[in-house]
């Protein structure tokens, strides 16, 4: 824990300079410490807030709300089930803080509801007009929702979330990722005809057939008005391993978008250039940001999966 903080001081003082942020401790004597090392790197501690909730780890992504507009143009948020990524890990705690923050007035009048459907966040992305870019491995997977299979897992889909095109993929893993295959690792939209996608090139990598699978499926996919996307290819930072010598599923894809600037996850490697360069082309009015992820995807995860957005004015800005 001591070396992944750092990375989360850097991405609290990085949003902090442009957006509110709400941080989830523990305990007190964890908020008191959060609050002295954002002040001694300097975040804006004004646009800060941190509340007490207990937890069972650091995902945010994968439990907190997902924000849906209503007919009247205000915000919703809704609460997912969160079962661990299929049971794999505690997650009773994790599962209750939406419900909890939303208990001390967090997120002011707006409405919170809960979804009787397991869903995690970072197994969806949106265009933000009406097209959903999923995984089968992951939303078809038995131990998430066993009684429904993908039709019912579409009609459920398209009544919460407003989605009017779910664009499955049925090919795309990294190695060491056990959320089953979560497509915030693997494909991104970037606008309404740009996605950014982790790439392979090289033929011994362990990666390449399923990548390329993958690439090939994302040519097929067309946009609304029936064009296909202009896809931005993220190459692969070279193999990283932890002390037991697993694989670790270092990928660009994670990054993070907020007010003018994209975060993205750095790995030390020579890729990080390519792929800030490349994602800077995807964003031409945002700053990009690099973050050292090292600490994090030593346990399994990075930037965007230990983010949550939500709508200006839930936080009070």
């Amino acid at each position: 824990l001591d070396r992944v903080e750092p990375v989360f001081v850097h991405l609290a003082r990085e949003i902090s300079r442009r957006e509110s942020v709400l941080i989830v401790c523990r305990d007190a004597a964890l908020r008191r410490h959060v609050q002295q090392r954002l002040r001694e790197a300097d975040a804006c501690l004004a646009r800060i807030d941190c509340r007490l909730a207990p937890s069972n780890d650091s995902w945010a992504r994968d439990h907190g709300p997902i924000t849906v507009l209503g007919r009247n143009g205000r915000p919703r948020l809704l609460d997912f089930t969160f079962n661990g990524w299929g049971g794999k890990y505690p997650a009773e705690r994790d599962n209750a803080i939406t419900a909890e923050l939303a208990r001390q007035g967090v997120f002011g009048d707006t409405p919170v509801g809960a979804i009787d459907f397991v869903l995690e966040g970072g197994s969806i992305d949106s265009d933000g007009q009406g097209r959903l870019l999923t995984t089968e491995a992951c939303l078809l997977s038995p131990q998430r929702n066993p009684r429904l299979d993908k039709a019912d897992i579409e009609q459920i889909l398209r009544k919460h979330l407003g989605a009017e095109q779910i664009l499955w993929l049925k090919h795309g893993a990294l190695a060491g990722d056990d959320t089953d295959s979560h497509i915030d690792t693997l494909a991104r939209f970037c606008d309404p005809r740009t996605i950014a996608h982790a790439s392979c090139d090289d033929p011994a990598d362990e990666h390449y057939t399923g990548l390329q699978a993958m690439q090939d499926e994302l040519h097929a996919l067309r946009d609304a008005d029936g064009r296909p996307y202009r896809l931005v290819p993220l190459p692969l930072p070279g193999a990283r391993y932890n002390a037991d010598g697993e694989r670790l599923p270092a990928t660009y894809a994670n990054f993070l978008v907020i007010d003018g600037a994209v975060l993205v996850p750095t790995y030390g490697d020579p890729q990080d250039a390519v792929a800030l360069q490349r994602l800077q082309t995807c964003f031409p009015g945002r700053a990009i940001i690099p973050i050292d992820a090292r600490p994090l995807i030593e346990q399994f995860g990075s930037l965007h999966c230990v983010t949550m957005q939500l709508p200006a004015g839930v936080l009070g800005g």
